[in-house]
Order: structure tokens, then sequence, then C-alpha cells
């Protein structure tokens, strides 16, 4: 937290361009102190004078003492952001977040997944991985090894994802009730298992399970998955309907369930038409490429081409960016 005073002794002339950008004030916005914030929304890319300002205030920040840090590696967590990376990877077009996406997610399988394909919930430098794996970490790493499995075209991550989905399946499913307990059934016994249903901060592990198990599910062809995502929607449709903005991410897979999901399939070196069909925010679109994946989806594809497919029925295929985007809509 800043004070204006100390801002304005810490950047000199370029203090006035960083009150405007950061909203600095001499009342602040917190207990009389300024946490640094966009005011208004604007350009990413911060001018030569801000970015100055910013250097200056981050080495004066330096010599502080530091908070006590809170260093473990949450499964879930992670799970979230490879999600992001790899999305964001193929949108932008930026190798180095692809990259990141790739380190984290080794990282994580080399830590945190038991040879069995059961997740743990945490690692720490000084104590390595410990405590069984939620509904939630299993559910965000589907989501984020299919996502990733899809931005690099890279069958491992799509075979780690299909893995932990039948982990998640075997362990957490309510087969009775639809949904997924929070803890597996080989944890400690409770009195009555949880489920965690209700969007939040973040989103919940049946909110996380249902969009990436329909994901999935639509990648592969297995309807395992399809059917479990089903089985959260009958579950929480009622309150959805009555709620819905306890369910943001769950809206998500009631998008998904209800307009159905587009299969892309590129073969061949058409980086292209990988581009293409990644380039723009397409929710209902999951995209195979480069490796061949475990499912129909694949069979009798050959040639520098992509499909556009629904349930697996393909219409004709095409080889230029306008006839593909032509057939996305």
């Amino acid at each position: 937290m800043w004070s204006l005073e100390e801002l304005r002794s810490v950047c000199g002339d370029d203090a006035a361009m960083a009150e405007a950008w950061y909203g600095v004030t001499a009342g602040g916005n917190f207990e009389g102190s300024n946490i640094l914030h966009r005011p208004v929304r604007g350009d990413l890319e911060r001018p030569a004078a801000v970015e100055r300002a910013r250097q200056a205030l981050f080495a004066r920040r330096e010599t502080r003492v530091r908070p006590g840090l809170d260093d473990k590696v949450l499964t879930e967590w992670n799970g979230l952001m490879l999600a992001t990376l790899a999305d964001a990877s193929m949108a932008m077009g930026r190798q180095d977040w692809m990259e990141a996406a790739r380190a984290n997610a080794d990282f994580l399988c080399s830590t945190l997944q038991r040879p069995d394909g059961r997740w743990l919930r945490s690692w720490q430098a000084d104590g390595g991985a410990r405590t069984l794996g939620y509904a939630a970490d299993h559910a965000a790493m589907v989501d984020g090894l299919t996502r990733l499995g899809e931005a690099t075209g890279e069958v491992r991550w799509i075979e780690v994802a299909i893995s932990t989905a039948d982990v998640l399946l075997e362990l957490f499913s309510d087969a009775a009730n639809g949904g997924f307990h929070t803890t597996g059934s080989d944890a400690e016994a409770l009195v009555k298992r949880p489920k965690d249903l209700m969007d939040n901060a973040q989103p919940s592990a049946n909110s996380l399970a249902a969009v990436a198990l329909l994901r999935l599910g639509a990648l592969v062809g297995d309807n395992r998955y399809t059917e479990a995502a089903e089985g959260v929607l009958r579950l929480l449709g009622d309150s959805v309907a009555e709620h819905p903005t306890a369910f943001g991410h769950l809206l998500g897979a009631v998008d998904l369930f209800h307009s159905g999901i587009t299969e892309v399939v590129v073969t061949g070196d058409r980086p292209d038409l990988v581009a293409a069909t990644a380039g723009s925010w397409r929710p209902n679109v999951v995209l195979s490429w480069g490796e061949s994946i475990p499912g129909p989806l694949w069979e009798g594809r050959d040639g520098d081409r992509a499909w556009v497919c629904r349930d697996f029925a393909c219409r004709a295929p095409v080889d230029t960016t306008d006839d593909l985007l032509a057939q996305l809509g």
C-alpha cells in the first residue's frame, strides 16, 4: 500500500502519470492508503512514464519486510491456471505461455499424481506432496489437461486427462443421485460425504466437473463422461433455474449440453487451420490436431485438411481458412 506522499517521493517527475494511472489519492482507497489499481479501462500497454514509475515503486517495495509466504502448490488452483494458460496461448499466439503451461503440467504430473492416476491435494518444497485430493482437484486437472492437449496437439495430455477423469468417476461420483462428492471413496470415512455445489469466487467441484467432462467426452467420444456431466445438471437443474447467479460456471455446462459441442479435427501440417479455429472465442468447440487421440474422431481422417463435426458426424472436409470459418459460423 502507498500514501500519496510516498508515491510522489519515489516516482519524482513521473508521479502525476502514476497517480492517474493507478488511481492514487490523498484519502486512499483502503484505511487511508492506496492499493494500486486501474480505476478506468484503458490500454494494456503502460506509457513510458508509468512503466518507469512502476519499476521505481517495485524497487522501493522490495526494501520492505516481506509478509509470510504461503508456498503450498494446490492442485486445483494450478489446474485452473493451466486451463487459462493453454487457452490464452492459443488465442494470443503466445509461445511463452504455451511453454509455461507445459512446464506447469509436467511439474504437476510428476509431483502430485500417483501412478494409479489419483491426485494429491498439495505440495510444498519442504514436505513434498500430501493429502488425498478432492473432487475439485481432479475436475480442474481434467479441464486443464484437456485444454493443454487442444493447445499443443500432444496426445499425452489427453491421455492423462482420461486417466484423471476415470479416477473422478470411480472415487467421487454419486451414481444414485448424480454429481460428485467432495471426498473420495478411498478417503477417511465421514458421517456424510458433502458435495461442493455452488460457484463462489472459484467454480465448484461439480461445475468444474460438468464442463470438463462434457468437453473431454466430446473430444474422445466416451459417453461415460457425458453421462456423468448430465448427472450434475439433473441434480442441480432446479437450483440453477431458481438461483442462476449462484451457478455462474455451471451455466457454461448448461449451454454446452443444450447448444451442443462442435468437434474440429485438423490433420496434416496446417497451422493456419489450427489458428483459425483457436483465434476466436468459441466455448462450444473442441479441437484436435497434431497427434491423433483415442476415440472415433480421427477415424478415416487424412491429408492437410479440417473436419467440422457434431456428435462425430462430419461435414465435408475443407482446406482453406475461409471455408473452415464459414462452417464454424
